[in-house]
């Protein structure tokens, strides 16, 4: 294991013409990744990709946007708003399964005037999973995606975890993936044992240079999010877990460190944010 790309949705269409050649080719440079679910379908198809490669791993979860859910046929207004516990209760325990999401909260596209609704039922969703990732020992995968101009995904995110927390202490771990929050959020999320994660836009913009010197070599991680943001090298094409390779050199270097010490160090991370032996 050389590299670990912790978030990637390499089951989707994108890939279907060239899926087991870019998976043996990740296997030949040693790359793991992990393929996130983002409802009960492709969770599933993330568990089957998983039990086919070692290399591959699967998190199993439902994406916080509304459109999303109500689209595929899920009871977002019961009393259950994942409605279809019992099923993802069995996906998680999967042993291929080593995380819940992604999950968390979206409210880049909600109108003002909806979004007191909206983060009610964001959170519904949001802590059933966290429900979820305590009582089979996984980690959160998270999602959030602030409204504009203002940072109220992760304050809605932060605000449920650290009250969980108080409850469950170590019990409630995992990673804000594709890290944008700012240093304020940055510390809130270190200080309840949370990582995060920098993906591929890191090597075309300053952006998140600062957030990634100040993240200790411990609690930070690559990841590409493909087949999304590409690195300056495939910038405008498809994404793919080879790349985290680039995410990693960028990370050393904005930290001024060996590659090498950086690849040993997110490798070990991302076995502990896993719990891999």
């Amino acid at each position: 294991m050389k590299y670990f790309d912790i978030h990637s949705h390499i089951y989707i269409p994108d890939y279907d013409l060239d899926r087991e050649e870019i998976i043996a080719r990740m296997k030949v440079e040693e790359i793991y990744t992990t393929s996130i679910g983002t409802d009960l379908e492709t969770s599933k198809k993330a568990i089957e990709l998983a039990e086919k490669h070692e290399n591959l791993f699967a998190s199993v979860g439902m994406h916080p946007i509304r459109e999303i859910l109500s689209t595929r046929g899920f009871d977002i207004d019961g009393d259950h708003p994942l409605g279809i516990s019992k099923e993802f209760e069995t996906l998680a325990q999967h042993p291929k399964v080593v995380a819940i999401g992604e999950c968390g909260f979206d409210l880049f596209r909600t109108p003002m005037e909806h979004m007191e609704e909206e983060k009610k039922f964001q959170k519904k969703i949001f802590e059933e999973q966290v429900d979820l990732a305590v009582k089979y020992g996984k980690g959160l995968m998270l999602h959030s995606r602030p409204s504009k101009g203002s940072q109220d995904a992760y304050e809605e995110t932060l605000a449920a975890l650290e009250a969980r927390a108080k409850v469950d202490g170590s019990k409630v771990f995992g990673n804000a993936h594709f890290f944008a929050g700012n240093q304020d959020m940055l510390k809130r999320f270190l200080d309840i044992g949370f990582t995060v994660s920098f993906t591929g836009v890191i090597t075309f913009t300053h952006d998140y240079d600062e957030l990634v010197r100040l993240t200790p070599l411990e609690s930070i991680h690559a990841e590409t999010d493909a087949p999304y943001v590409a690195p300056v090298s495939h910038r405008g094409g498809r994404n793919s877990p080879e790349y985290v390779v680039e995410t990693v050199a960028k990370i050393a270097e904005l930290k001024g460190l060996d590659v090498e010490v950086v690849k040993t160090a997110l490798i070990a991370n991302a076995k502990r944010l896993f719990r891999l032996a």
